[in-house]
């Protein structure tokens, strides 16, 4: 049987796919947003079922299923953009937003439930998108899902600093309430000290279906690392993937459930992540997904002076399912001497959150 590692430099070309579309479902609406090279012109027409944009330049080609509610599939081709609407949709509003905040320059549709009157118009006739400063551009609103690792009959890594499982609640719950603070719509996998359900796969399992959902923009996994040797220290951000060349699975067994347990759903991931490969749509949720980390591991780095172990992939079962930009977050080891003390300190663990906080918020283009 051959090595899967030799897959890694394919994922990592994700960015190939980056004409599909970011899509949040809302009340009355569903989003879905195409990064731009630049701002650009758009005249929009609206035949029965089909939204087509026609754009002032041209994008690559990608095409897919969309299975966010009110969206069943888009393609970009040249300088034209299409959605198919769902049953119970009909119309559109569209608008192209300029680079800012750290965004490109965007192409925004808002696929309208019937009856959902479209913005205000000052014309009768289509026109080009309106462009306005990123000062005043709409803002989205999207569901963000925050997973604290372990809980319940599993408490994580326990160290003479530390319990991992209540170290994960807390970090995410201060997420949750700086998130909450801009507006964002929060779903916590847990709020106490609990699991989802006894047997481990289960419980990985139900945290992995809220992923799924139409209305998450972005799944977090909290955790804390943990080695044998009392040295290890940083943090490191994963999305989900082959591991990287050289690097052992440990780490994806023991956060999979460990043991024999963990083995098996470590070995159910990796084919997922083998099977991804054939498929654009997963190709760009993982390119999303890749940008998701590179951003909280910055802002993690900047935050607390940990050391920078780096973004990288490997086969969590929690993040198994790319519907929407999921990673996982070693936000230090409590193994260590310094670091478990440090996370054992209120002010700490907030300077963490904020950090993942903001990261998320620059990502969703939400201030």
């Amino acid at each position: 049987m051959k090595p899967l590692f030799p897959l890694v430099p394919l994922l990592l070309l994700a960015p190939a796919a980056s004409a599909a579309p970011r899509v949040w479902a809302h009340d009355g609406y569903t989003r879905a947003v195409f990064d731009l090279p630049r701002v650009t012109t758009a005249t929009t027409s609206v035949k029965g079922q089909t939204v087509t944009v026609k754009l002032g330049l041209s994008l690559p080609a990608a095409a897919g299923k969309l299975t966010v509610r009110g969206l069943s599939a888009y393609s970009v081709s040249g300088d034209t953009v299409t959605l198919t609407l769902t049953a119970g949709f009909a119309g559109a509003r569209v608008e192209v937003l300029p680079a800012g905040g750290g965004q490109p320059a965007r192409l925004v549709i808002d696929a309208l439930r019937a009856g959902t009157p479209p913005a205000p118009a000052a014309a009768p006739k289509p026109a080009a998108a309106v462009t306005r400063p990123a000062s005043t551009a709409k803002v989205m609103r999207p569901r963000v899902v925050l997973d604290p690792g372990h809980g319940g009959n599993d408490p994580g890594m326990q160290s003479r600093w530390v319990q991992e499982a209540a170290v994960n609640l807390d970090v995410a719950l201060r997420v949750r309430r700086e998130l909450q603070a801009h507006g964002v719509d929060v779903v916590m996998t847990r709020e106490t000290d609990r699991h989802l359900h006894p047997n481990k796969a289960l419980d990985l399992d139900a945290r992995s279906r809220l992923a799924k959902t139409d209305e998450a923009a972005a799944f977090i996994s909290i955790h804390v690392n943990a080695s044998t040797n009392p040295a290890a220290h940083g943090v490191e951000t994963y999305y989900f993937g082959q591991p990287m060349p050289g690097r052992s699975r440990s780490l994806a067994i023991q956060e999979n459930g460990g043991g024999s347990i963990g083995q098996q759903l470590t070995r159910q991931a990796t084919n997922s992540a083998q099977n991804l490969l054939g498929d654009l749509l997963a190709q760009a949720k993982l390119s999303f997904s890749r940008q998701l980390a590179e951003k909280v591991q910055a802002n993690l780095v900047q935050a607390t002076g940990a050391l920078n172990r780096g973004v990288l992939t490997d086969a969590f079962y929690v993040i198994r399912n790319p519907t929407t930009p999921a990673i996982l977050i070693e936000i230090g080891f409590g193994s260590n001497p310094v670091e478990g003390a440090k996370l054992s300190q209120e002010a700490y663990r907030e300077r963490i959150a904020v950090a993942i906080a903001r990261a998320i918020l620059d990502f969703l283009n939400t201030r």
